[in-house]
């Protein structure tokens, strides 16, 4: 460091050291590069995924190439029980509460259809995944994650929240209601230092945002952002970075819309 330099100002190489990480739906697209990045903070990860176990491993493999820092677990968010067995399983592997929860896990409607086309059974499954999940993910976060500091619970939503486009109607709702939900745990879990914050992408190039969308609709959305492309995984995870870390802390009960101007 230089002479009369602040030891304030040395940043930490891995400010997440040893703390215990859960990443739902992470075995692709955001959730997969959370996990990667934090696991590059230090942090020990749960790769969780509902389906695809190769791709779940994948990541871990890329993780633990140095040394055992991250496990695949699989779970549906939407079964408490088997949120609990996650839970547990992070404990059991690591010998350590669990500090982090990003609930990530979510799914959207590829057809993108109005209101009025909307079958009944199509919301029920958006918001059994989206809004049910994160509703079991942060209960059992609540009660189980790390008191007196270094709680974080993040839950990622989405900013057509505010951009409101026809089509989206369904996967926005799911979406708006957790984020009222997380706002409000922020503020009943007073006196924990465990904070929880929303993360709210725009459109990012991913397999779940290019399902279903033609390539006029992916130019509409560009041209919606004002930097004039699609964001990236990497725009997202540092964000993510922040508020788990200690620098996050004064961040609490917000919606942080990371989306290059879109809304």
């Amino acid at each position: 460091m230089a002479e009369g330099g602040s030891s304030a100002a040395v940043q930490q190489p891995f400010p997440l050291q040893d703390r215990v990480a859960i990443v739902t739906g992470s075995s692709r697209g955001i959730g997969r590069a959370i996990a990667l990045h934090l696991a590059s903070l230090g942090a020990k990860v749960v790769v969780n995924y509902t389906s695809n176990s190769a791709q779940a491993d994948t990541v871990v493999s890329q993780i633990n190439s140095n040394s055992l820092q991250a496990i695949a677990v699989k779970a549906d968010v939407s079964d408490p029980a088997q949120v609990k067995s996650l839970f547990d399983a992070a404990e059991s592997a690591f010998n350590s509460p669990v500090h982090i929860l990003v609930n990530s896990a979510g799914v959207a409607d590829p057809k993108y259809p109005r209101i009025v086309d909307t079958p009944v059974e199509d919301f029920d499954r958006i918001f059994n995944i989206n809004t049910r999940g994160a509703f079991v993910c942060c209960k059992e976060a609540a009660s189980r994650i790390t008191r007196g500091g270094g709680g974080r619970i993040i839950c990622l939503s989405t900013s057509t929240v505010g951009a409101l486009l026809p089509g989206y109607a369904t996967y926005t709702a799911s979406k708006a209601a957790v984020e009222v939900m997380v706002k409000i745990l922020a503020k009943e879990l007073k006196g924990t230092k465990i904070t929880a914050n929303i993360v709210a992408p725009g459109p990012v190039a991913t397999e779940l945002f290019f399902e279903g969308k033609t390539e006029e609709m992916i130019k509409r959305l560009m041209d919606l952002t004002p930097l004039g492309r699609l964001g990236q995984t990497d725009d997202i995870t540092p964000v993510v970075a922040l508020l788990a870390g200690d620098s996050g802390e004064w961040i609490n009960g917000q919606v942080i819309r990371v989306n290059g101007g879109f809304v």
